[in-house]
């Protein structure tokens, strides 16, 4: 019998930390607030049509360039340091997967974001994700960025959902994506994926993930609790928990009995469909 594997995906910007990723070190070093960067990017992309994930990359590249500040793949991954990650996370990742192992099944993390992967690279926590799923700039022949390589904003989101569940995550791996592949006969049905997400911007993947079986769970911070309490009266999220990743902290109390869920679950359908398959070789 192979072990089941349960996938817990996240947003990262507000989810694993306590604000967007650029604000922590980038923004500040162009000489902007982060209330009048935001501001920008949303003046650009309404001025131009525009997709905002696109605006905000290409306000970077223009400001970057504007005040002289390096924008090579190395000095992404070197913000990545100063991201300021919620209470509990860097240990999360371990208790975690440790808990699924005493229950037979194996966890699996993802990231999938609007924000820049190679800010997620450069962050303490990136080794514990199979895949990050985010925003890439192209890179020239000098190591600068100069142009979006990738653009993942709230609704491309769901792609990913599938790739993970269907086991296809090269993201150049279009066939295999699109082929038609039963739940049960995926690499990690829908009931064992669970969605950590903040806001908004994540509804289309949590409403996704809880629609087809699986759990999804709104992240806040205590200011802003009533942004999630909407979520979960507009029946969008299975669980609303403050930002704590902590051990004996409600997310994860509740993760954990998700798991047990899960893995009774899983093993149960292990069980029948190795029944099933025994009878038809009788047959």
């Amino acid at each position: 019998m192979s072990k089941p594997i349960i996938a817990l995906m996240y947003d990262f910007d507000k989810t694993l930390c306590s604000k967007d990723m650029q604000e922590y070190s980038f923004i500040p070093s162009i000489g902007m607030s982060a209330s009048d960067f935001w501001s920008e990017a949303d003046r650009i992309a309404h001025k131009s049509d525009m997709d905002k994930i696109l605006a905000y990359m290409y306000l970077m590249i223009k400001q970057a360039k504007k005040n002289d500040v390096s924008i090579s793949r190395e000095s992404f991954n070197n913000l990545g340091k100063d991201v300021i990650l919620y209470k509990g996370v860097k240990s999360w990742f371990k208790r975690i997967n440790e808990y699924g192992k005493s229950l037979g099944v194996e966890v699996e993390h993802y990231i999938i974001s609007s924000g820049l992967k190679e800010i997620i690279d450069g962050t303490s926590i990136a080794k514990e994700f199979k895949r990050i799923y985010a925003c890439e700039f192209h890179y020239n022949a000098s190591g600068n960025a100069d142009w979006p390589q990738r653009a993942v904003n709230y609704t491309t989101k769901t792609q990913y959902l599938f790739r993970i569940s269907k086991g296809v995550l090269d993201v150049m791996d279009d066939v295999k994506l699109n082929r038609n592949i039963e739940d049960d006969d995926r690499r990690i049905p829908y009931r064992n994926m669970i969605y950590i997400g903040d806001g908004l911007t994540d509804v289309p993947c949590m409403k996704l993930v809880k629609q087809y079986g699986g759990q999804s769970i709104a992240i806040y911070q205590k200011s802003q609790k009533s942004k999630t309490e909407v979520l979960l009266k507009d029946n969008r999220v299975n669980f609303i928990c403050e930002a704590d990743y902590s051990k004996d902290s409600e997310l994860d109390r509740i993760i954990k009995l998700i798991i047990d869920k899960m893995a009774t679950t899983s093993i149960l359908a292990q069980i029948s469909h190795e029944q099933r398959e025994f009878m038809k070789d009788k047959e």
